[in-house]
């Protein structure tokens, strides 16, 4: 939020407009049992972006936001193997996503190859989100 609102003062100063890319999660949009305040937190960032691409369209200021599935990182299949093992289990691209995944979204929505794309949410999941839920 704040970080949004000294880029977006910068920006609308400049008049150049901008672009502003906020991280959510799949849980945004799927929320997982125990997890209550992640997704809260992660549906609030959603509708934030979305809210705030509403607000700042008039000046030029496209925000949207990318939704990552499980990511890796070192520590995860030792920090919560049987995540992963689900997670594995269900991916369409049959991996976990890396941070390299998550950073090209944001590199198309920062792109002016994003020109026309403001209030919209791309999951970066490997396709999870694609599988039933029941």
């Amino acid at each position: 939020f704040l970080c949004t609102q000294a880029a977006a003062r910068q920006m609308i100063e400049a008049k150049r407009g901008g672009s502003i890319v906020n991280i959510g999660s799949i849980e945004a949009v799927n929320p997982a049992a125990g997890h209550t305040h992640y997704t809260a937190s992660k549906g609030g960032v959603l509708m934030f972006g979305n809210t705030t691409a509403l607000e700042l369209g008039r000046h030029n200021i496209r925000v949207n936001t990318v939704s990552p599935g499980l990511i890796n990182s070192p520590t995860l299949p030792t920090d919560w193997p049987e995540g992963v093992e689900r997670f594995l289990k269900r991916v369409p691209l049959g991996r976990l996503g890396e941070p390299e995944d998550v950073a090209d979204a944001c590199l198309f929505f920062a792109s002016d190859a994003a020109r026309w794309v403001t209030g919209a949410h791309m999951l970066v999941d490997g396709g999870v989100f694609t599988c039933q839920i029941y």
